[in-house]
């Protein structure tokens, strides 16, 4: 089976929390703080593996999670980093974000491996946070959170021409004669259902890749018969053989199926449309010719020169042709250079917003009958936030919910009326 898309879950590792100890010796009676740091969280890498071809393994497993780090110890223990996940994915296959669809990353050219989402830094032991007045600090640093991805996997072939067509017209005989590659051929609609890749060797020139993508119909731009499956694998080309039935051999108008296949690459992707093409009119060894000496090859270079689209008249079959095309084509992929068409990133998922990740403590004060809050993200947190304005007071509210504050409180029983301390700012409770 072949595979060009698959959605994935994938998630960094956690970083290890910072331990709060202290130096507990004999003869040492006030040791002070000696809290390990947390271990890094592993890192989700894409790499390519030019053994793949498919994006089959994707449809078996589809959640990656990379280890997190362990916690810091006793005695300035630092906690083990989390190992890194790598995950394997052929050449060209581009990564998306899920929900947006927007490209993070393309697999191909010289990107060969990619940091997706970092690992959660470990978090500093409470070691870390002793200070002349603050010398046995009872907080540490808890370790980053893991970072997490609904990702859209798409596998876009990678090759300078690409054939398009209607089913029938002939592709596959073409791509078989004129490279190494053996795709099946039958006389059915929707004969190949995977890209065919092939080298085509011509002296005197370096070759190209040529594919044939799967045959489309009307309708293929809205995804009516696996339209846009199809039609992704022509995104990176550089050149496009268009070949048609020139003898019409299933009753079709050839100049027609043109219009209507271009008609199609124009509503999936403008770019495409516009894209240098050649029309390849195939099937001329079985031509009709009346008495006249008119044919169907003649009415498609009359429509379509005029247009500044090059007609080549071939026969795949008994390779009539054949090689004016391909070297006509290699001169057009010469001077187009070669650049490839990589696909630029447009979501960045290290720009996740979030509050500081410093340590803070929740603690009732049973002499002062009062709930104390502090550590050092309490302290920048309330150093950039201007409490007497609307907004700074709406965010602080949403700070002592969204960083777990409120559940803690909650959590060691806190009740409306009770007072709060924050480093001088004291203030009742209520939900």
């Amino acid at each position: 089976m072949f595979a060009d898309r698959a959605k994935v879950y994938v998630r960094s590792g956690k970083g290890g929390d910072g331990h709060v100890s202290f130096r507990r010796e004999k003869y040492v009676p006030n040791g002070g703080p000696d809290g390990g740091d947390g271990g890094h969280g592993g890192d989700v890498i894409f790499e390519v593996d030019e053994g793949l071809n498919t994006l089959i393994d994707f449809r078996h497993i589809r959640k990656y999670r990379a280890e997190d780090g362990q916690e810091g110890g006793k005695k300035n223990c630092r906690g083990k980093d989390g190992e890194d996940i790598i995950i394997k994915v052929p050449q060209g296959t581009v990564i998306k974000e899920a929900e947006s669809g927007q490209v993070i990353t393309d697999m191909s050219g010289d990107n060969k491996r990619v940091i997706l989402l970092k690992g959660g830094r470990g978090g500093n032991g409470n070691q870390h946070y002793a200070t002349s007045t603050m010398q046995a600090p009872k907080y540490a640093q808890p370790g980053q959170p893991a970072q997490e991805l609904e990702l859209i996997l798409e596998l876009k072939v990678i090759a300078d021409v690409g054939l398009v067509g209607f089913p029938n017209v002939g592709k596959s005989t073409f791509l078989s004669r004129v490279t190494n590659a053996r795709p099946k051929i039958a006389n059915y609609h929707f004969t190949t259902l995977n890209p065919n890749l092939g080298v085509v060797d011509l002296d005197g020139t370096k070759g190209f890749v040529i594919a044939d993508i799967p045959g489309l119909i009307e309708g293929a731009s809205e995804g009516i018969g696996l339209g846009h499956e199809f039609l992704r694998h022509i995104e990176r080309t550089k050149v496009i053989i268009h070949i048609v039935d020139a003898a019409g051999t299933e009753g079709r108008d050839p100049i027609e199926d043109i219009y209507a296949i271009n008609k199609e690459l124009e509503a999936y992707n403008p770019q495409i449309a516009n894209r240098p093409q050649v029309i390849a009119a195939n099937k001329i060894d079985v031509m009709y010719t009346d008495d006249e000496g008119n044919n169907a090859l003649q009415a498609i270079i009359d429509e379509f020169e005029p247009q500044g689209l090059k007609v080549f008249p071939i026969s795949a079959a008994t390779n009539q042709g054949l090689r004016d095309l391909l070297y006509y084509v290699n001169n057009m992929l010469e001077n187009i250079g070669e650049e490839p068409t990589v696909f630029e990133q447009e979501y960045f998922p290290e720009e996740k917003k979030g509050y500081s990740d410093e340590p803070y403590t929740v603690v009732y004060d049973e002499e002062e009958d009062e709930y104390v809050i502090e550590g050092p993200r309490i302290e920048k947190m309330l150093g950039y936030t201007n409490l007497e304005s609307e907004k700074g007071f709406s965010f602080f509210q949403n700070f002592l919910k969204d960083t777990g504050i409120l559940d803690e409180l909650e959590a060691l029983g806190i009740e409306e009326g009770d007072t709060v301390r924050m480093y001088g700012l004291s203030f009742d409770y209520y939900k």
